[in-house]
């Protein structure tokens, strides 16, 4: 692939990822909100990172509904460096259970690789095994715990890394 080449997302059911932009600020916002109640990223965070040169993320969309925001996920790499953070990933209660949870996972790792990114880490929820689940199927192995990480529940996240 060169340079400005466009990377063919897939298309799942009715839905399918693109890339997202800022016109997509206020429905990532709302869904966050919606699926991470009482610890969802702010605007103000949402928009950073979107902005950010450094950050890779994806919507999911109805396919005939290219703007109606359903599902995200997210990338953080820093030039030359070698390892990469999925920084968060989510999926409306609707989209739960077609694939698109992996799907999303899979376009991260394809971007780490095309990034040259050799391990991925990521902080998950102690309380959330389905999540943990799908991260072990990519590879993932718990390294660590941060206790209370997740505010304001007070939740434990589990520390996973993979090695790509």
């Amino acid at each position: 692939m060169t340079a400005g080449e466009i990377t063919p997302f897939p298309v799942i059911g009715a839905w399918t990822l693109r890339r997202a932009t800022g016109a997509d600020l206020d429905r990532l916002v709302a869904l966050e909100s919606e699926i991470f109640r009482s610890d969802a990223w702010p605007h103000s965070l949402w928009r950073s990172e979107l902005e950010s040169p450094h950050t890779w993320y994806l919507v999911v969309v109805r396919a005939d509904a290219p703007a109606e925001v359903l599902g995200y996920a997210g990338l953080l790499s820093l030039p030359h460096a070698h390892d990469a953070d999925v920084q968060t990933i989510g999926l409306s209660a609707e989209l739960r259970g077609h694939g698109l949870g992996r799907a999303l996972m899979g376009q991260l790792h394809a971007e780490a690789r095309r990034r040259g990114i050799r391990e991925m880490f990521l902080d998950v929820r102690v309380d959330n095994p389905v999540a943990q689940a799908l991260y072990r199927s990519f590879g993932y192995e718990q390294i660590g715990v941060r206790k209370g990480y997740y505010q304001p529940d007070n939740v434990d996240a589990y520390v996973m890394k993979a090695v790509l």
